[in-house]
């Protein structure tokens, strides 16, 4: 395996700070999606768990239609049952065996009852389902049509950014190989660490940017030396003179043009 070339200090700083512009950009394209994909998920999330929802009011719905015939069908039996032990009343010989008759009678007609009572209490459950499906299922309208919206508007937004991010996304990993394993290690920890992702700054009226800290003189010619890599005391960023920062800037313009 090859061994990698040896480069400067200045040359790790200016590919250090080149690597920092790319990836800031790349989080300016996705900081105007903002929560727009978290917003689509979510809703994704929603429209499936209604729709689960209505899935199984239906199955509940047909259930309860299901069991409503069976007892009409249970009541039919009944009544066939009451017609025919009537007709065995009329040829019965003696007064057990028509007592007999008379409660297998009394029996069918309370199950009759009973199944009517049962089939009232499941229609006024279906009522209640029935009302539950509608406001479930308008509730499922409005999150598709909003869904709809946030996807148009997502798309729109991916079409316009998304060819020039993955651009940058390359750009980015060519930039990591210039510099050495480490230092990309110890950026993409600094990057993770401060709010806005900028890990290399440089100094601007005498403080690392976005700081106002003080950096002292002494540093500050370090730093515009480019002789070894110095980081902020206190937000533990990589400094590079201004200079630089501005050279840097300049030669990346052409990259941010598409």
């Amino acid at each position: 395996m090859a061994k990698k070339t040896e480069i400067s200090i200045e040359e790790r700083l200016r590919a250090l700070y080149d690597l920092q512009l790319i990836d800031a950009h790349i989080d300016k394209i996705r900081s105007v999606r903002g929560e727009l994909p978290l917003e689509v998920e979510d809703l994704e999330d929603d429209v499936a768990g209604l729709v689960k929802r209505v899935e199984n009011t239906n199955i509940e719905l047909k259930a309860y239609d299901d069991e409503i015939k069976a007892k009409k069908n249970g009541i039919e039996t009944a009544k066939e049952l009451i017609k025919k032990y009537g007709e065995q009343q009329k040829n019965v010989r003696n007064n057990r065996a028509y007592e007999s008759l008379t409660k297998e009678i009394e029996y069918q007609e309370l199950e009759i009852e009973l199944a009517e009572k049962q089939i009232k209490q499941l229609k006024e459950l279906i009522e209640q389902k029935k009302e539950t499906l509608t406001q479930t299922e308008q509730k499922l309208n409005d999150r598709e049509s909003h869904l709809k919206h946030k996807k148009e508007e997502l798309d729109a937004i991916l079409a316009e950014t998304q060819k020039e991010e993955d651009i940058l996304l390359k750009k980015s990993a060519e930039f990591e190989k210039k510099v050495e394993e480490r230092l990309v290690a110890a950026y993409k920890r600094i990057r993770g660490s401060v709010k806005n992702g900028l890990a290399v700054v440089p100094i601007e009226r005498g403080a690392s940017a976005g700081s106002f800290f003080t950096i002292p003189p002494q540093v500050q010619l370090e730093i515009a030396s480019r002789k070894k890599i110095i980081t902020d005391e206190h937000s533990g960023r990589i400094l590079v003179d201004a200079e630089l920062a501005q050279e840097e800037s300049k030669k990346m313009e052409a990259l941010f043009t598409f």
